[in-house]
């Protein structure tokens, strides 16, 4: 089975495909549901070039899935040459108006049916194929008895599905509640994820925060008992339930499959989609790693005690609790809920390779400069002036760094700050083949390849370098422990 993990940025995309994703889907400006991503623009097409040379073999989904206006059309054909330069090997689509602009244009490229079309039966996915599609991507709501069905009815179908990340509470997302309540319409990429706000449950005219909101309506609102039913149909029922900072009524738990992928691939699923092209780097890089090692415990290519570690990780990230949707029960995809398990690490450096000796060298070069010439000048300093300026470098420690010295197989690595990091900073290793291993604070400085300086901390915008005696692999993240108490532990 095809993973295929979320790209919102170039950056993503590169940890998507590091991190173990045969396949990855992006957006483009102004033509993916997901607007609020970074999604592709400018000359990025390059970096995807080379990093599609980088992995060769992994593919390329574009994702062209709103549902066009007029004028969206008209941008798209005027867009058309652009598109050309990305090595775009799918296009995932719901609207059928522009599968004839994308077959006469990308006649090389596959056509995958978006899950916002709500392909739920066979006879649908028969019609599809004959329009030229190559894969659909199951809506949400179908279950894998369902899907087993479809793949035995036409066979030369792919089928995609969705196993990991957030459930739209709306039927295959085509959602209204985001353009009702904020004017920002789902089906034009702007979702505002209304499902997800906070409520009080509170009476006509009440004000929760002066009052007089009634303790007769919180106290019923808290018990749980409460339910919404739509009058034609007295069967189904919403729960609805007011916590401390929240009510919980159309938001749904989070999806994961990770501990039913025979069960996905005896169905007959060709691709597995993992949900969160607006997640962040740690999540995309996370997850997919999780699904890569099941994937090939699943294949024999490594051991369940080996892949354990890894799917281990994704209750490290933040989620809501998990659930299975509607593959073998609705009852499961009913639950609401609200608010999520907040992640104990946050993602702190981006590592790249190893820097060439000879620029490590001349960063030593800057950090001897520095300690030489700063020790010619307090030699040249009468008594009282030492004093002065020992007392100026004890007031004033990060105008006074000090300069970097050679270290016996230490190696440096470009370093990108996301969050602080100092010198009580737990800090660990995660890469495409290493769960986690800690770095402790006697095996590394950061340094200014500027100056040649030592940081006695560092974040976002600060240039530097992880000056190390751990060999850190291609692909590798820093990430720091932060104590948070989870609001919800997730556990399947």
């Amino acid at each position: 089975m095809e993973l295929l993990s979320p790209a919102g940025n170039v950056d993503k995309l590169r940890y998507c495909y590091a991190y173990g994703a045969d396949a990855a889907y992006i957006g483009l400006k102004n033509f993916s549901l997901r607007v609020k991503a970074d999604n592709f623009y400018a000359d990025e097409f390059l970096r995807v070039r080379k990093l599609k040379e980088q992995y060769p073999g992994r593919r390329l989904h574009c994702a062209l899935n709103i549902s066009f206006h007029n004028s969206e059309i008209d941008r798209l054909m005027s867009d058309l040459p652009y598109f050309k330069e990305y090595p775009i090997d799918a296009f995932i689509v719901q609207d059928l108006g522009i599968v004839p602009i994308l077959q006469k244009n990308f006649p090389d490229a596959q056509l995958h049916l978006s899950t916002q079309a709500s392909c739920m039966n066979r006879e649908a996915v028969k019609m599809y194929r004959s329009l030229g599609f190559s894969r659909v991507v199951m809506g949400r709501e179908a279950s894998l008895k369902e899907i087993a069905e479809i793949k035995d009815a036409v066979p030369d179908m792919e089928i995609e599905c969705f196993v990991h990340g957030a459930m739209c509470i709306a039927y295959a997302g085509r959602c209204l509640m985001s353009a009702y309540l904020n004017g920002r319409s789902a089906q034009e990429g702007f979702c505002s994820h209304t499902c997800r706000w906070d409520y009080d449950v509170m009476l006509p005219g009440s004000n929760a925060d002066s009052g007089p909101y009634s303790p007769v309506a919180k106290s019923i609102a808290q018990s749980g008992e409460l339910v919404l039913r739509e009058h034609k149909r007295p069967d189904e029922y919403f729960p609805v339930y007011e916590g401390e900072n929240f009510t919980a009524v159309l938001s749904s738990k989070d999806l994961c499959m990770i501990d039913h992928l025979a069960e996905l691939k005896k169905a007959g699923v060709d691709s597995l989609k993992i949900e969160g092209r607006m997640k962040s780097v740690y999540y995309v890089a996370m997850i997919t790693r999780a699904y890569r090692k099941a994937l090939d415990a699943l294949d024999g290519k490594i051991s369940d005690a080996e892949a354990g570690p890894f799917v281990e990780e994704l209750y490290k990230v933040s989620h809501r609790p998990y659930a299975t949707g509607f593959y073998f029960s609705r009852t499961d995809a009913d639950v609401t809920v609200s608010g999520a398990s907040e992640s104990t690490w946050d993602l702190c450096a981006e590592i790249g390779a190893a820097i060439s000796e000879l620029d490590m060298e001349k960063i030593l070069e800057k950090g001897s400069a520095l300690e030489k010439r700063r020790a010619e000048e307090y030699e040249s300093l009468v008594p009282q002036a030492k004093a002065a300026y020992d007392q100026r470098v004890k007031s004033l420690p990060d105008r006074y760094l000090p300069g970097v010295a050679k270290k016996d197989g230490w190696k440096m690595y470009p370093l990108k700050a996301m969050n602080m990091i100092d010198g009580d900073t737990k800090l660990e290793l995660v890469t495409p083949d290493i769960s986690h291993a800690e770095i402790k604070k006697d095996d590394y400085v950061l340094v200014n390849p500027n100056t040649g300086e030592i940081y006695r901390w560092c974040c976002d915008g600060h240039p530097a370098v992880i000056y190390t005696s751990s060999e850190i692999p291609s692909g590798a993240l820093l990430r720091s422990f932060v104590a948070k108490n989870p609001r919800a532990s997730g556990k399947r």
